[in-house]
């Protein structure tokens, strides 16, 4: 069944109105016609199934058939402070970690980021690119939220910002004895932790001062094994990790 978000204030008692994008691809796309069935989601969790009642030129009018909290978000807000890579990686990232269920992406400048933005119009660009990726994946993988992507902040400013977390980890090569399960295991993560921030570096990784401040502030360095990971791969290795603890993907009996 096709999905789509829609803004809260199109969200009536009993009927929806889908404007914007989504408008042409149902009509001409899909091609989709009047009492096709659809589902719709407020971005905040809650599902709707609909049946499509009239098609206007900007505006698609839908009846509400049924509504249910989204079964699809993770128990925890996973937030993803991304040291911004070279080229298009970033979009890779923001992909597969909507996917594997971040409820928050901040792209990160630190000491070793190359890419640097050559205005604030330049980078009000690459952010509402991000966030298009980000609405695209949830749409994508049924997500009942778009994941947020947050304005790109430098490191000691996004370390203040996970000040708020439960648990904060930060993946670096010179940490070889704690893994992440030292942090899972215990049932600790399922009572007690309910936002969880993990810190990844750009190409290069992090300057062993940005690590040493991290720790100060009260990250947990953890190993992700003998391989070092590209940057990447490596939010969406830990994230993977945490949901399958969580039972999130499989991983409780």
């Amino acid at each position: 069944m096709s999905r789509f978000f829609v803004e809260k204030e199109n969200i009536h008692s009993d009927h929806i109105v889908i404007k914007g994008g989504d408008v042409n691809h149902i009509k001409n796309v899909l091609r989709l016609k009047k009492g096709d069935i659809i589902e719709v989601c407020d971005g905040a969790g809650t599902d709707y199934t609909v049946k499509i009642q009239q098609l206007e030129p900007s505006s698609i009018y839908t009846e509400i058939i049924s509504s249910e909290k989204s079964n699809t978000e993770p128990p925890l807000n996973f937030t993803l402070y991304q040291g911004i890579p070279k080229g298009d990686k970033m979009d890779m990232v923001i992909q597969k970690c909507v996917e594997l269920g971040a409820a928050k992406i901040v792209p990160v400048i630190t000491c070793r980021t190359i890419v640097r933005f050559e205005s604030p119009r330049d980078k009000d660009k690459k952010v509402l690119r991000w966030r298009k990726i980000s609405l695209e994946a949830a749409k994508q993988c049924n997500r009942g939220i778009i994941p947020e992507i947050g304005y790109p902040m430098q490191f000691e400013e996004a370390l203040e910002h996970s000040a708020g977390s439960d648990l904060s980890l930060i993946p670096y090569e010179e940490e070889t004895s704690v893994g992440i399960k030292k942090y899972l295991t215990g049932g600790g993560i399922n009572n007690r932790i309910k936002n969880i921030s993990v810190f990844i570096g750009p190409e290069g990784g992090f300057e062993k001062e940005e690590v040493m401040k991290a720790c100060s502030m009260g990250i947990k360095p953890v190993s992700l094994g003998p391989r070092i990971l590209r940057t990447e791969t490596a939010g969406a290795a830990v994230l993977s990790i945490i949901m399958y603890e969580l039972g999130d993907m499989g991983g409780k009996s």
